[in-house]
């Protein structure tokens, strides 16, 4: 039981707010000298060399770059300008504009804090301004800017891929199918609610000295080169030119040449943009780390033996255990950011899902989809933090709070979809 004991303890020191890859490395430290004494860490160098030493994850601070030389564009700017003025004319134009926005953004930076403070900073100050209902402005933007962790080149499916020895890929060509769901997901939410209450989601005039012409051109303009660069990154995987890790070099070198195409390029940006990449880099390995030495101390002490053999004997086999998962790890996500939940929950239910003989990438989308609703969950959704930053003063917490639960019900009957019906999305 020691192992277990373990598992509580550290969740229970993440509550209270200790940094988390310190929580794993100290309370691993503690529990595995406990049980097994000092001679248990000795493998633990070579463990950290095969990770420094794992090409998969070089895409990481590859694809972290990638993001935040775009971030530094006005890639979100002109997208919003252009596609608000394309479906402004509709009801609820702002907000679909805004899901389609988003949904770009994902495939070209993945970075979620950028994609949500862009729009909020853009969008919502246009949504107020036309009498949009605050739930739904802030909704749509929280949802919307959290696409980025199951639209690929997603960090989180490079990490699954990681744990659960998935090709990276393989999650990226599965991912498709399930992101586009919900992006369709999230407009058909917004028409049904601005029909339902017209004036919570009001059409804008359009400016008639532009033509429908010069609308379409300009959007073209702001849309094709972010998707020039987001089919040369996945096209090259797909088509089996470049590694994942190979595609986002290729990322980060398109990414300078957009910012010198949208005419932002400079050393300092560049300089910048490297330093963000070494912390965000440097936390995911430390946590990374900690996760590891976390997981050796777990399994030396049996734990992963009695979770392994408690899942075997839930009810109803396979699907008794993918719905305690997926609850599990929908209700971690309230609490607990997807990093953690990637390294340590899922380390040790994968090798009982391999033993049910379930899909792998099937299991690692649903991994995902359900850890893109942890960026949403009050009380510690980040997306939620990162509106309420620069949200104008009007906007209190729980508007941001009451705007995102729809958006949470949308994830969990889409996730409820692919779980239920996987063949839908090639997947079984």
């Amino acid at each position: 039981m020691i192992g277990i004991v373990m598992f509580f303890v550290a969740l229970f020191a993440l509550l209270l707010g200790f940094p988390v890859a310190f929580t794993f490395g100290g309370i691993a430290l503690i529990f595995g000298v406990w049980a097994e004494g000092v001679e248990m860490f000795a493998f633990m160098p070579y463990r950290i060399q095969s990770i420094m030493e794992n090409t998969v994850l070089m895409a990481v601070p590859l694809f972290v770059f990638m993001g935040l030389v775009l971030q530094k564009t006005r890639l979100a700017e002109q997208l919003l300008e252009s596609m608000g003025r394309l479906f402004g004319g509709v009801r609820g134009g702002i907000a679909i504009s805004t899901v389609l926005v988003g949904a770009l953004l994902a495939a070209s930076t993945g970075v979620v804090g950028a994609s949500v403070v862009a729009m909020g900073l853009i969008s919502l100050p246009v949504m107020l301004k036309y009498n949009y209902d605050k739930g739904l402005a802030c909704g749509t933007i929280c949802a919307s800017g959290t696409l980025g962790q199951i639209i690929p080149p997603s960090i989180v499916l490079i990490l699954l891929g990681d744990v659960l020895g998935v090709p990276v890929g393989d999650l990226f060509g599965a991912a498709i199918g399930p992101g586009l769901m919900l992006v369709g997901a999230y407009v058909v939410y917004i028409l049904i609610y601005a029909k339902l209450n017209p004036a919570a989601a009001q059409p804008i005039e359009r400016d008639e000295s532009i033509s429908r012409k010069e609308e379409v051109l300009t959007a073209l303009k702001a849309v094709v080169p972010p998707l020039a660069l987001i089919i040369v990154v996945l096209g090259s995987i797909f088509a089996g030119v470049a590694t994942p890790t190979e595609s986002a070099a290729l990322g980060g070198a398109g990414a300078i040449l957009l910012a010198i195409l949208y005419r932002q390029f400079s050393f300092s940006m560049v300089y910048d943009a490297a330093k963000e990449t070494v912390k965000v880099t440097a936390m995911v390995f430390a946590i990374l780390l900690g996760a590891t030495a976390f997981s050796m101390a777990f399994t030396y002490t049996g734990g992963d033996y009695l979770v392994e053999e408690w899942m075997l004997q839930l009810p109803g086999e396979k699907w008794g255990f993918l719905i305690i998962t997926m609850l599990v790890i929908l209700i971690l996500g309230f609490f607990i950011d997807f990093v953690e939940i990637c390294f340590i929950i899922v380390p040790i239910i994968a090798p009982v899902a391999e033993l049910m003989g379930i899909n792998m990438t099937w299991f690692a989308i649903l991994v995902a989809m359900n850890l893109q609703t942890s960026f949403l969950t009050p009380p510690f959704g980040f997306s939620l933090f990162y509106l309420k930053g620069v949200a104008p003063k009007g906007v209190t917490t729980m508007d941001i709070y009451r705007g995102v639960i729809p958006f949470i019900a949308i994830q969990i009957v889409v996730l409820m979809s692919l779980l239920i019906f996987p063949e839908f999305y090639g997947m079984s």
